[in-house]
């Protein structure tokens, strides 16, 4: 029985076969980087259309190797973090921010943003106990992610009142 189907997937025969021929298919996807839309420059305001943050307005900061956009609330000013953000979901205006005086380090990149993998264990009572207790007090930021913020919300501050 393998022999005769694997007769058929050479040689085409007029009658389809009783069993199906599974064909391999053909995968000549390359990945291109993404274009960045003409109307979005380092400064521009963005407004974001889905998410936690829908309709807060944002900086646009750079463009990331993954083809996402870094943008910032500024946090000081309306809540919004340091966060990667699809252009899809984002309208640009005409207003502009001077971001020359922004200094981001080349860690932030798309690994700065990745979560860390937690361990897996033997799980016990008292282990998912705390785990409920944590997830009330909320997610936690380390002291590195702040001080960026801080140090980032401060140039811009400073941009948005000159």
């Amino acid at each position: 029985m393998p022999q005769s189907a694997a007769s058929a997937a050479v040689k085409r025969s007029r009658f389809y076969p009783a069993e199906d021929v599974r064909t391999p298919l053909n995968r000549n996807f390359t990945r291109k980087p993404t274009k960045l839309r003409s109307t979005i420059t380092p400064g521009t305001v963005l407004i974001v259309l889905a998410g936690r943050f829908r309709g807060k307005r944002v900086v646009f900061l750079k463009q990331l190797e993954s083809g996402l956009l870094l943008v910032t609330g500024p946090f000081a000013v309306n809540g919004v973090p340091l966060r990667r953000l699809n252009q899809v979901y984002a309208i640009a205006t005409q207003l502009k921010v001077d971001v020359s005086g922004v200094n981001l380090p080349a860690s932030v990149d798309d690994t700065y943003f990745k979560k860390a993998k937690k361990s897996k264990g033997k799980k016990s009572e008292e282990d998912f106990m705390a785990q409920g207790a944590a997830a009330a007090a909320g997610p936690i930021v380390s002291e590195e992610k702040k001080t960026l913020q801080k140090a980032v919300d401060a140039a811009i501050v400073g941009a948005l009142a000159a």
